[in-house]
This record gives C-alpha cells, sequence and structure tokens, in this order.
C-alpha cells in the first residue's frame, strides 16, 4: 500500500510539532501533510523527560507537554491533528529513503511517497554498548531519549526506592538526571572524565559553583575517570560499576548521559553532508530539490558567525523547524522570507537553579557575582571577550529582564575595553546596552 502527500515531516520530536503548526498557521488543505515518527504518541517538548516527569510529587504526563506548551504556544493535542487534517503516522519505523524517488519505506513495507520532505529525525543516544563497555547490557542501565525511556526509568526509581545511582556523564542529561534522582531520595554519585562538568559550554569557574551546590545537596562526584564494566546479579540487574581508576561502585540503577549522533544514516549518500550533519542553507534547503532538514541534523550558516554550524537544542529545534516552513510556502509563492539569523541559546534547570546561555563560549572569559555555592541565594555570570568584544553571556538565576539584557549583549556584541572593568560592572555591563 502507498500513500502521497503533499508535505512529509520525517521524525516525531519537537521540530515535527512546530513545523505542523506553522504549516497550518500557513494554510494547509486536510490530508497535505503527513508526520511519521517512530514514537508512539504525538510530538511533545522533550526537554520534560529530564525535569517534571520524574518529579517524586505531581510528575508531569502526556497530554500536558505536547508541543508548543514549552515556548508558551498552544497545546496540540492529537485531536488538533485530526482537526487539521494532518496524518500522524505514529509508530512507524522509516528502514530507507530514496531521495530520488521521493518515496519513504517502512519497516512494515509500507511505501509513503512526497512532494516536499523535512527531515527532522533529530538524534540518537550513544550507548556504553557501542563501545563494548562489559556488562552494559545489564538491567537498570538506562538511557533518556523518549517517553519510554522515561517511563522505565521512572519505574526503576519507584522500585529502587532509596537506593543507589551512578550517573555516567557531566553534560546535560548527568547534571539534570543527578539533581533529580536525589530529588527522589536515591543516593547518586555522578562519573565523568572531564575535569569538569558540562566542559563544552562551562569555564571551570561556572563549573566550580555547581560542582560544589551538587555535593552540598548530597551528590557524590568522580571526575577523571570512566566506567569500564559492569556486573550484574541473578536477576541480570546490574549491581557494581567498575571504573578506570579500579574503583568499584555499588548501584541498583545506572543513568548513561555520554551525548548522542545525528540520525542521518538513511540518507548517507544521498545529500550533502557536513560537521556531523546535513547541510543545507539559511532556509534549511538541502542539496536535494524539494528536501529539507531542521533541528540536531542540520548543519546550517550561522550568520552571526559567518561559519556552519550544527546546534543540538530544543530552541533551535522550534526555530528551525519554523523557517523551514515559512520557505517552503513562500517559494510556492514565488515569495522570499528571511534568512535564519540564529543567536545560539541553551539553559537548563535543575534543583532551584536555573541558568541562561546566549552567544558564543570562545575567547576570554571574566567571572562576576555571586558564585559560592554555600550563598542561600547565588547569583554569578561570565562573559566571553574575542577580539575586544563580548560575544558571549552566562547567567545563573536571572530574571526575565536580566536574561532578556545578557541575549542583547551577544547579539550586539559590545565592545569590552578591560577584562578587569568587565568584572566589576558584571551585570551592569548588561543592562546599559
Amino acid at each position: 500500500m502507498a500513500k502521497s502527500f503533499k508535505y512529509v515531516i520525517l521524525g516525531g520530536g519537537v521540530s515535527a510539532g512546530y513545523a505542523a503548526r506553522e504549516f497550518a498557521n500557513q494554510g494547509l488543505k486536510p490530508g497535505e501533510l503527513a508526520i511519521i515518527s517512530n514514537e508512539a504518541v504525538a510530538p511533545y517538548e522533550r526537554p520534560a523527560l529530564s525535569k517534571a516527569y520524574l518529579f517524586p510529587e505531581s510528575p508531569a504526563r502526556l497530554p500536558g507537554f505536547h508541543v508548543c506548551v514549552g515556548s508558551g504556544g498552544e497545546r496540540l493535542l492529537p485531536e488538533w491533528y485530526q482537526e487539521k487534517g494532518i496524518e500522524l503516522i505514529l509508530s512507524t519505523e522509516i528502514v530507507k529513503a530514496d531521495l530520488a524517488a521521493k518515496s519513504l519505506t517502512s519497516a512494515g513495507g509500507e511505501t509513503f511517497h512526497y512532494q516536499t520532505l523535512i527531515i527532522a529525525t533529530g538524534s540518537t543516544v550513544l550507548k556504553l554498548t557501542d563501545f563494548g563497555v562489559q556488562g552494559a547490557d545489564a538491567k537498570n542501565i538506562f538511557y533518556l531519549r523518549d517517553v519510554a525511556d522515561a517511563d522505565k526509568l521512572y519505574e526503576a526509581i519507584k522500585a529502587k526506592k532509596n537506593g543507589k545511582a551512578v550517573v555516567v556523564g557531566g553534560g546535560y542529561i548527568g547534571l539534570e538526571l543527578s539533581a533529580v534522582l536525589r530529588l527522589n531520595n536515591i543516593d547518586v554519585t555522578m562519573v565523568y572524565p572531564e575535569p569538569w562538568c558540562m566542559p563544552r559550554l562551562f569555564t571551570a569557574g561556572i563549573a566550580a559553583f555547581y560542582e560544589g551546590y551538587y555535593t552540598n545537596k548530597g551528590v557524590k562526584i568522580i571526575k577523571g575517570t570512566v566506567a569500564v564494566g559492569f556486573t550484574s546479579d541473578s536477576n541480570g540487574e546490574v549491581k557494581e560499576v567498575q571504573l578506570k581508576d579500579g574503583r568499584v561502585l555499588e548501584a541498583d540503577i545506572v543513568v548513561v548521559g555520554v551525548g548522542g549522533r545525528p540520525l542521518t544514516s538513511l540518507f548517507k549518500g544521498q545529500v550533502e553532508e557536513e560537521k556531523g550533519g546535513i547541510k543545507t542553507d539559511a532556509f534549511f534547503k538541502t542539496s536535494v530539490p524539494d528536501v529539507y532538514a531542521v533541528g540536531d541534523v542540520a548543519t546550517f550558516p550561522l550568520k552571526l558567525y559567518g561559519e556552519l554550524r550544527r546546534v543540538e537544542h530544543v530552541d533551535h529545534a522550534r526555530k528551525s523547524a519554523e523557517q523551514a516552513v515559512k520557505a517552503i510556502k513562500a517559494s510556492e509563492d514565488g515569495k522570499t522570507v528571511e534568512e535564519y539569523d540564529y543567536l545560539p541559546y541553551f539553559y537548563s534547570r535543575s534543583f532551584d537553579l536555573s541558568w541562561q546561555f546566549y552567544g558564543d563560549n570562545v575567547g576570554d572569559t571574566v567571572l562576576f557575582g555571586d558564585n559560592n555555592p554555600e550563598s542561600a541565594k547565588p547569583k554569578f555570570g561570565s562573559y566571553w571577550i574575542k577580539d575586544g568584544k563580548v560575544v558571549g553571556a552566562f547567567l545563573e538565576s536571572g530574571t526575565p529582564e536580566e536574561n532578556k539584557a545578557i541575549a542583547k549583549v551577544a547579539k550586539v556584541q559590545p565592545p569590552a575595553e578591560s577584562l578587569d572593568q568587565l568584572a566589576k560592572e558584571g551585570l551592569s555591563f548588561a543592562s546599559k546596552i
């Protein structure tokens, strides 16, 4: 059985939901658009999975966090797609993409034809089994990418009440899940090889605050080593984690967050790639006519810095999807849209903390404010300075106005006279811009 659509979005994550909303806003006839997803549910705001979904008290559940609530928009329930005549083709894995023939084939042998394709396949998590880590296939070793993963982890947290968890990885997932495990009164040890947490973004000075804060919350941190093996009990459940430095940690639960990789293998050899993603222009158009790529998989021109980048973050997943749909609709009407002009933005929330970062983390850095983890209300930030200009800004516990101010700094890139002066001025420097 072959089905044909004018537009197909491949992938059912954040980008897919925001693209569907933009199509509806731009005008869509019933039956023109299909979303093909290997997940069993309509698109939802993925960041909830590492935070509110795992809370011990009144955790978030679907349909509460379907897109587009994460950016203050309307919640698109499955009924919304029905009303708009958008076909949600769920629990469907596409195993073959033929871009020349404009067709997709599912694991179940179905064929889908399209006129325009949006690739929104996102990322998959890296697994320890991929690296041949001994015993990494034991039960109760968890990864977090989708609702099904989160459900399994939630069940384990309830089953292993007051148990011990080892969190492998010191990035986003590691930090957010360590916090939520502590909220569930689980004993937590974090393990990561780098000299400090979130090394792709944090400076040593920023990281020192979070490591101190987490330590005060009862999280044990082991740096400079990795998990090299796991032992399990007679039920096949993990019970110990062996570290490269010889230490052995008891564990009822292991959570792994060691990064992801974009899901582009279906398109290998059919489309131009760059920097690990599918190369696009400022309208998310790929090298193949009528094929667009958005979110994690797209390597696009970041106008602000004059270079090609790939950005793995929910904010870009939303905005790139909207840009692609605007460009598709404009080209059909013989019109143009403005080039994508993205300001990189990252954020995280854990415990009572909440940080935001805008811009580029290159060059010299200054730290300002109160970054003492013992403080009752810590509030601090950093600026990144390159070629005499402030190109990046980070703020912990900022107000909405202050966060807007640091975003403006990163966008405008004002000159900085001296690092000492900048450190002294701190947040007031941003509010003057």
